[in-house]
């Protein structure tokens, strides 16, 4: 029997204020608070709350039939914390039915996985612990930044405990092979992979509203059939979105939330299911391993990740947060770590992009994002030598700091004791 995974990413980053040369050393906030509570204000009110409330009413029409996948970064988690609170209670409305399912991913939404390890799993278990404490399940499946993919990465993720991984059903990676079957890493074998069709996704997320595509209308029945037409036994078709295609690429009077209610009635009489990941790494076996040599993604035509490290101005970029990452990890200042998880948002590298006009970034063009999170970094990276300074190794600091800490410890043990001996003094002159 044929099942749907259905994984929708939701992200906002915090977008940077216009910052120039000369506030370097004087004004250590990054962000423009206007525009963040805006938009997030804005992109709840249009797609999170009235799409949550879709598949709320699509899970108890169908009674419980109906499952959904989420990956919301822990940006996006805070800034609706802090803008838009209803959302976070409707998604832990969602989580209560038992049929929505939470999936980690890298906390900042950053391309960690692609430059230091370390970060990498600092920032996945970072978002776990959030996950956990909203909605109260730490998540099992793993998906990264992007849908971003290798070899490499899928021995890292591994290693971290992930029962199963999503990403793309990259053409050149898959050759003949169909991305509608489970399939498991070629280094780790334990790990399982659950391959984006891109295709039938597309049909949503870019041709649903195009009038001038062959196929407009397309209707729940109409897509279902497409569905139940592939391959017998093609057992898995997953689909894997931005959370946006529900009243934000698709606005409500395209009919989309419309068409997605009326998906279960469909299904149903084709025989079609929805599953959970998890549910299908625990159920269905994969059927072969795939080799990703080199990073895959699920960004444009060429899906690699050269929307974000394509051009020299990126490349710099990304190497520069990569140099310090290291030292940033050493330290206790929480005013500093929380700017270092807002800085590493892809999206900030995403806006340096040269291959194609960005309809999303806040800046008139690649270089004025350039400049400006130059200036930024710049102030940041100051900070940070203000506190570790240069002269000073990455080891040495290390061996200092563990020293510092071991002396804290023993400085309040010694404390602790003072106060039993006193207190026993006390009992001693009373007596």
């Amino acid at each position: 029997m044929k099942t749907i995974c259905f994984y929708f990413q939701i992200h906002q980053p915090f977008r940077l204020k216009k910052y120039r040369f000369f506030n370097i050393g004087n004004d250590h906030y990054y962000y423009d608070d206007f525009q963040n509570e805006e938009i997030i204000q804005r992109i709840c009110r249009q797609t999170y709350i009235p799409a949550n409330n879709t598949i709320l009413e699509m899970i108890k029409d169908s009674g419980g039939k109906v499952k959904v996948a989420f990956s919301i970064s822990g940006m996006a988690l805070e800034q609706m914390e802090l803008y838009a609170p209803e959302a976070i209670d409707k998604f832990k409305e969602l989580a209560a039915t038992g049929c929505v399912e939470f999936l980690a991913e890298t906390y900042a939404h950053s391309l960690s996985s692609l430059g230091d390890e370390d970060e990498f799993k600092a920032q996945v278990n970072a978002h776990r612990k959030k996950i956990k404490d909203l909605f109260g399940k730490e998540p099992t499946v793993f998906r990264n930044t992007e849908l971003i993919y290798s070899d490499e990465i899928s021995e890292v993720v591994n290693k971290m405990g992930f029962k199963g991984m999503l990403t793309e059903g990259a053409k050149h990676v898959l050759g003949w092979k169909s991305p509608n079957y489970v399939y498991r890493s070629a280094l780790c074998p334990t790990l399982s992979l659950l391959l984006r069709n891109d295709k039938f996704c597309d049909d949503l997320s870019l041709r649903f509203n195009d009038y001038s595509w062959d196929n407009y209308p397309l209707t729940a029945d109409k897509y279902i059939d497409w569905i139940a037409q592939t391959p017998e036994k093609e057992q898995v078709i997953n689909l894997f979105m931005n959370y946006e295609v529900l009243g934000g690429l698709n606005t409500k009077e395209t009919g989309i939330f419309d068409f997605f209610k009326a998906l279960p009635h469909f299904a149903e009489q084709k025989g079609i299911s929805f599953s959970l990941p998890s549910e299908i790494f625990a159920t269905i076996k994969p059927i072969d391993s795939i080799s990703v040599p080199y990073p895959i993604s699920w960004g444009d035509e060429e899906k690699d990740y050269s929307s974000w490290l394509g051009n020299l101005l990126q490349q710099k970029t990304f190497k520069l947060i990569n140099s310090i990452g290291e030292r940033v990890r050493l330290c206790d200042d929480r005013r500093l770590k929380l700017d270092w998880n807002y800085l590493q948002s892809s999206d900030h590298l995403y806006y340096m992009s040269t291959k194609h006009h960005n309809d999303f970034s806040p800046y008139d063009s690649p270089y004025e994002a350039f400049n400006n999170y130059m200036n930024v970094i710049a102030d940041f990276i100051a900070r940070v030598k203000a506190q570790y300074p240069d002269s000073i190794d990455n080891e040495e600091l290390n061996s200092l700091l563990t020293t510092i800490k071991n002396q804290g410890k023993e400085i309040e043990s010694l404390k602790t004791k003072l106060k039993r001996f006193e207190r026993a003094e006390s009992k001693r002159n009373k007596v």
